[in-house]
């Protein structure tokens, strides 16, 4: 080994005085784990992504976008699954089965409010131990298991959706696929951001919101189809149709590789590099295998040095209960942007007056149109930073939700489907903007390290907040409780408001960045609206000759932008 040399500068005061040293700054030095030849390489490869292209992404990494597009497929089910119930609250044979009378001179059966929070709510319970169950899995067996066990366990359990008798069977059966929904939320995320180099990261971890997307198009297709039928089939169909994705996935997640960052963080060298060569296309000119290999080895121990520990308590220790706290309110920002009111889109126009099968047929256009937005958002981002476009999305939000909330003051059929426009282009701002930025955001913010920790926390307390949001919209919607009708979209303008103030002064930029660059960023304690323009080089002490660099003199390097 040669001698050892400092990976970065970093602040870290608490540490120098523990090594025994004495400082007069506010930068100390980490030990480097690895010899100057495979700094050298890592470095290398730092910089081949800094400069790569997407085109040139795409041809150096096609298996590794096809193996993500399978495993983030997986969402395609939670999508079909809940905009499935909010859309079946529209359907009169659903209601009569599994509803109660509620206007004996019509014959108008309907779930209560109670009922609906319940199929909804158990749902989300079941994906907060779901995302338990996978924290711990994917980082003792590896995503790619933790993924085929749960599709397995999601075939068996849509049978108890299939046949419920009753409407508590039907609770439980929503609690069961919850589990496996919960790990898929976990894992896919995780998998798509460390198989893809820098370039590649924002569309295949924006890829999973079109998976959700893809879901609820499903969903509502399904349910226009079935919605004239005066059996029991006008429920099964849709709940039958959640068969249709486990087992091809299954069949080819089969052969899917494991992400080289997890064989890397278990000391696994040879695994990891099969990996990268199974993601990457052979005899590639300008890729080397061992460079690549050498960049996730020194990320991996820079953050060992950074902080020590992979568990959930660390998660809430120094700089990672920042990054933590943003990744939780990154999700947060997705419950209380008033978006659950897209789940209920076909529920909340028969509430506002709407015959059922319009409101399927407008439901189909909201969730193309919503497919359209999240594909537009891949070029956004290329060219627009995360927080730019994160923050105005809700601001967008926010001023549709106050039109609604005006609209539902018109009292007749024109207001009615102005509310179904309006709601439509809500979704299109949604899926275009805070939507699939959410994946690439959580996906970049969370240190390697803790990644799959992090995410697991921060979808338990979306998981969680949406409990509360589903018993609200119940009874705000609900003929048999509050029953606002439209007005609810003003109770939601507010939380909106909250969100985009929070997203303003503490959503950073990660455009750009890799996850070394992201790790120094918070060592140094950069704001979240300077996160954009400081200059940090996780190489700094081998390439300024061996001057320590604060964040001061960082910044004052400000020059080019960092390529995409």
């Amino acid at each position: 080994m040669a001698d050892q040399k400092p990976l970065a500068s970093v602040p870290s005061p608490e540490k120098a005085t523990e090594a025994g040293t004495t400082t007069t700054t506010t930068t100390t030095t980490i030990p480097q784990a690895q010899d100057d030849v495979v700094l050298v390489e890592a470095k290398h490869a730092a910089d081949t992504e800094h400069e790569m292209t997407l085109l040139r992404a795409i041809h150096l990494y096609p298996k590794a976008i096809g193996w993500s597009v399978l495993l983030s497929s997986t969402l395609i089910m939670e999508g079909y699954d809940l905009a499935l119930l909010g859309s079946l609250y529209a359907s009169p044979v659903f209601n009569k089965k599994f509803g109660e009378l509620t206007n004996p001179a019509t014959g108008k059966y309907a779930v209560s409010a109670a009922w609906q929070s319940g199929l909804s709510n158990g749902a989300r319970a079941g994906e907060i131990f779901g995302l338990i169950f996978a924290g711990w899995a994917a980082d003792r067996i590896g995503y790619k298991k933790t993924t085929i066990a749960s599709l397995v366990l999601m075939i068996g359990f849509v049978f108890v959706l299939f046949f419920a008798p009753d409407v508590k069977v039907l609770v439980v059966g929503e609690v069961l696929c919850g589990i496996p929904w919960g790990a898929f939320q976990s894992v896919t995320p995780a998998y798509a951001s460390e198989v893809a180099p820098l370039v590649l990261r924002p569309y295949l971890t924006t890829f999973i919101n079109m998976c959700w997307v893809i879901g609820q198009f499903f969903a509502a297709a399904v349910n226009k189809g079935s919605v004239g039928r005066t059996d029991q089939w006008a429920y099964r169909i849709p709940f039958g149709v959640q068969w249709v994705w486990p087992i091809p996935i299954l069949a080819g997640l089969v052969f899917a590789p494991e992400s080289p960052w997890w064989y890397v963080r278990h000391n696994k060298r040879e695994e990891a590099k099969q990996s990268l060569l199974r993601l990457t296309s052979r005899n590639q000119p300008g890729f080397n295998v061992d460079e690549t290999l050498a960049m996730i080895e020194h990320t991996n121990e820079l953050e060992k040095q950074l902080k020590e520990g992979v568990t959930f308590r660390d998660c809430f220790r120094g700089i990672d209960l920042r990054r933590t706290e943003i990744v939780v309110g990154i999700w947060l920002v997705q419950t209380l942007g008033g978006q659950n009111l897209m789940g209920y889109f076909s529920y909340f126009l028969t509430q506002a007056g709407m015959d059922p099968s319009n409101s399927f047929s407008l439901s189909m256009g909201q969730y193309a149109l919503g497919m359209v937005g999240t594909a537009g958002s891949w070029f956004l981002m290329s060219r627009v930073g995360r927080r730019r476009i994160y923050f105005s999305g809700v601001c967008a939000q926010f001023c549709l939700l106050i039109i609604v909330g005006g609209l539902s003051f018109g009292g007749n059929k024109a207001s009615v489907w102005a509310i179904g426009g309006v709601l439509i282009a809500f979704t299109f701002v949604y899926d275009f903007a805070v939507g699939p930025v959410t994946y690439c955001l959580i996906s970049e913010l969370s240190s390697t390290r803790l990644k799959a920790k992090t995410i697991v926390l921060a979808r338990a307390a979306y998981n969680a907040s949406n409990i509360f949001v589903n018993v609200m919209t119940n009874y705000q919607l609900s003929s048999t409780a509050w029953n606002w009708g439209a007005r609810t979209a003003f109770f939601w303008a507010g939380s909106c408001l909250l969100s985009a103030i929070w997203v303003f002064f503490r959503l950073p930029e990660p455009k750009g960045r890799t996850y070394a660059e992201l790790d120094i960023l918070f060592e140094k304690k950069v704001a979240a609206r300077k996160f954009a323009k400081a200059k940090v080089d996780p190489f700094d002490l081998q390439s300024h000759g061996g001057k320590k660099m604060s964040l001061e003199e960082t910044e004052s390097h400000e020059g080019k932008e960092t390529k995409a």
